[in-house]
């Protein structure tokens, strides 16, 4: 997966719970080229970092709904170009893909490829208008337990493929639940659900700031370049 433009980072911020998932993202955007910082500080989000540079704003899956809404307004308002993705799992590595994604739809031009996924076959499907370098990868939760969920990732294909139409199955090892697919064609990404992540999952999502049904976490605040993790 191809590195933002040099003379323009994109700039992104991922507003989480877990420290680990939110260290090891910033990690892998930084890498990559990205301008990232991560924190699980909901209420010091606005204090800490300066919203109108930024150009996409993620969330994590618990952080409540009604912070992420109040983000959303005060964000959009103080920079109406700001862009916004819903993490669909704490993986570091799909959390970074869906980033990917966005940033590759901002700045691609005309697609010169059709990229889905069958459910019933459990296959990407591809059609290629020209010769492309193709990278499929599998993401899934392995444990849910928070604060600290964990994963695995497959890559599951890899290659130059010519010009037409293209099957990629998955494997049986990928399970059909908290599972993912990746699709890189060249610049363009694509992020699928293979299984959706299970209800008790669901329900540990906190209804409000309030709400304390989560076990504390250690604070994370990362600063463009450093990050700062301390007891919370």
């Amino acid at each position: 997966m191809n590195a933002p433009p040099a003379d323009h980072p994109e700039r992104v911020l991922v507003v989480g719970r877990s420290p680990s998932v939110l260290v090891a993202t910033v990690d892998i955007l930084r890498a990559k080229g990205y301008t990232a910082d991560a924190t699980n500080q909901f209420d010091r989000v606005l204090d800490d970092y300066d919203v109108t540079e930024l150009d996409l704003l993620v969330f994590g899956g618990m952080v409540p709904a009604e912070t992420k809404q109040y983000l959303r307004d005060e964000v959009s308002r103080r920079n109406p170009r700001v862009g916004f993705v819903q993490g669909l799992a704490g993986i570091a590595g799909l959390i970074a893909a869906q980033v990917e994604a966005a940033a590759s739809d901002a700045r691609s031009g005309p697609d010169r490829a059709a990229i889905a996924y069958d459910d019933a076959g459990r296959s990407v499907q591809l059609t290629l208008d020209e010769p492309a370098h193709v990278t499929v990868e599998a993401l899934w939760a392995t444990s849910f337990t928070p604060p600290e969920p964990r994963s695995t990732s497959l890559r599951v294909f890899e290659g130059d493929l010519e010009a037409g139409s293209h099957t990629t199955a998955l494997p049986d090892l990928v399970p059909s639940e908290a599972s993912f697919v990746t699709v890189a064609v060249d610049d363009r990404i694509r992020v699928f659900t293979v299984g959706a992540m299970p209800d008790a999952v669901a329900r540990m999502v906190p209804t409000s700031a309030q709400d304390r049904r989560l076990p504390e976490v250690g604070q994370v605040t990362t600063d463009s370049g450093q990050t700062s993790g301390r007891p919370a």
